[in-house]
């Protein structure tokens, strides 16, 4: 992969390539992704969404929302400190073409503002919830009316997934999309597969897939545009974008530590646990003076988060650096934040977070009311779609139809079509719509 294809400032649409040369450096093409993501209302509805404790009213908790810009901060940092490397090392991307190190931190912060945009409401449980619908609830007699690869989509609901369709709305019928150049796209990629073939893989972006099948015309456009490395066989799946890596280490290196925050604010962590472990990650880095000077808990956490997350934005910068042409060779297949030096001390916060916090009593019992609004929602929807392209809808579907989206009413070819649409519509809902929504229904 080289450097020049990547940075496409390409978008949806566009019959030509666009030039960094000539952008108005007062608003460059990757800025105006970002401000399009914040001004969409698939971005604002991450405020009512859950990072960890759902349907928390708890003001100092994050939301999807607080989580995604704190996520992009840490994304700026990491673009730019290694655009910075990228130009000392390949200069004709500065002298020929224009491009700044300011581009890779637009590029990074914007496709990490998006990171969460299609998760669904109640966490990561809200995507199992979808695809136990059709796996394990009463979706199942939809499989034989599927292909292998729909169906997977159904079973396997991604949020990824989900999330690439919200930016680029790519499928037929539906104009626009918030219209992200392909950088951007690419950036915002960790998982540039399909959902088959799923098997055993040591490789980070075959963990999960990255579009669903409705998507995957346009998905392999930006791929080709931005020149990523296409993986053998019939089946589509490419190495990652490299900017994806810093995508990703943003949102690790906030999960870890911001998670733990919250933990300790809910009381859930002990201070003396917390410092423990904080310290243990900043042990080389921490002025002991300073820290000796802070008098409230909140104080001391605060100093250890940010020096935390200081510390490991310069270890994954580090990392990128020294990997660089392997990551471009399409042959670097481990997240960064694995590669850490830091990596033992990571891993016993996220022990900790998993034990006291995802674990917690009251997270779980929030998950699960998560788990059946999902589950009657999407039965009530799929039953109200399926009943009206079959002829034989009740008032009462009719009624229920019309509480979607005017874009999800617009007419599916097929059933597939039909229950990724509606699948997509609960995906979108906050937390207090879905239960507002559930409420009304069953009232």
């Amino acid at each position: 992969m080289n450097w020049e294809q990547l940075l496409s400032l390409k978008r949806q649409g566009d019959k030509g390539k666009r030039l960094r040369i000539e952008q108005d450096d007062t608003r460059l093409g990757f800025e105006v992704d970002y401000d399009r993501i914040i001004f969409s209302s698939a971005f604002r509805s991450l405020q009512d969404k859950t990072q960890v404790i759902p349907l928390s009213k708890t003001d100092f908790v994050h939301t999807r929302l607080t989580h995604s810009l704190e996520v992009s901060v840490v994304g700026r940092s990491l673009g730019r400190l290694v655009g910075k490397k990228i130009l000392e090392k390949h200069p004709a991307l500065k002298e020929i073409y224009g491009y700044q190190y300011n581009d890779f931190g637009a590029i990074v912060a914007a496709a990490a503002l998006a990171h969460d945009i299609g998760n669904p409401p109640f966490g990561h449980s809200g995507e199992k919830a979808i695809g136990e619908y059709f796996s394990i609830g009463k979706g199942m007699k939809y499989k034989e009316f599927l292909s292998d690869k729909e169906w997977q989509d159904l079973i396997d609901f991604e949020g990824n997934a989900n999330g690439f369709f919200t930016v680029t709305n790519s499928r037929p019928g539906i104009e626009g999309g918030i219209r992200l150049t392909y950088a951007v796209l690419g950036a915002f990629m960790k998982y540039p597969k399909e959902s088959l073939p799923k098997k055993p893989t040591s490789k980070i972006a075959d963990k999960k897939y990255g579009f669903f099948q409705a998507d995957k015309d346009f998905f392999e456009e930006v791929a080709n545009e931005l020149g990523l490395i296409k993986k053998t066989g019939r089946d589509i799946g490419f190495e990652r974008h490299p900017l994806a890596f810093l995508v990703e280490a943003a949102d690790d290196i906030c999960y870890t530590i911001i998670d733990f925050e919250d933990g300790i604010n809910l009381g859930l962590v002990s201070e003396d646990f917390a410092l423990e472990y904080l310290i243990n990650l900043v042990k080389d880095t921490i002025n002991k003076k300073k820290y000796q000077t802070l008098t409230t808990k909140e104080d001391r956490i605060s100093y250890l988060r940010a020096l935390a997350i200081g510390t490991l934005i310069n270890d994954a910068v580090s990392i990128f650096v020294e990997n660089e042409e392997a990551i471009l060779q399409g042959n670097f297949h481990n997240s960064l934040m694995d590669k850490s030096k830091y990596k033992a001390q990571i891993e016993d916060i996220i022990k900790l977070s998993v034990k006291n916090i995802y674990q917690n009593k009251e997270v779980i019992e929030k998950e699960l009311s998560g788990y059946i609004i999902i589950h009657n929602l999407l039965d009530k929807f799929i039953t109200a779609i399926t009943n009206t392209y079959e002829g034989k809808a009740s008032n009462y579907d009719a009624l229920l139809l019309k509480v979607l989206p005017e874009k999800h009413a617009i007419e599916k070819a097929t059933l597939y079509e039909r229950l990724l649409y509606v699948c997509h519509f609960v995906s979108m809902l906050t937390d207090g719509k879905a239960l507002e929504i559930n409420q009304t229904i069953l009232t």
